[in-house]
């Protein structure tokens, strides 16, 4: 067997994996969604802030109640010692130049 027929059989199995993998999540979001419905229900009824996706710096934990000069609280020239600092954007009003 050709190099080339084993490349082309291994990009067709790939192909046909990431097709039953969509056909998958597909037709199980129909069937998570009652359970997103509680959770957001859930989420509701408690009044639960945005989610916390980083956990090291103050200023990642929850970019919603983040102030603006935290990230430059040692020096306004430090730089980012935090890795998560370099995962997130900063918000559409500041990246807007005149």
């Amino acid at each position: 067997m050709r190099y080339s027929s084993l490349f082309f059989l291994y990009i067709t199995g790939g192909l046909v994996l990431l097709v039953l993998l969509l056909v998958h999540a597909s037709f199980s979001e129909s069937a998570r969604q009652p359970v997103l419905e509680e959770k957001a229900a859930l989420v509701k009824m408690l009044k639960l802030t945005d989610l916390c996706l980083f956990t090291e710096a103050r200023y990642t934990r929850n970019l919603s109640q983040a102030d603006l000069g935290t990230a430059f609280q040692d020096h306004p020239m430090s730089l980012e010692h935090f890795p998560s600092g370099s995962f997130t954007q900063p918000p559409e009003s500041i990246r807007k130049f005149p």
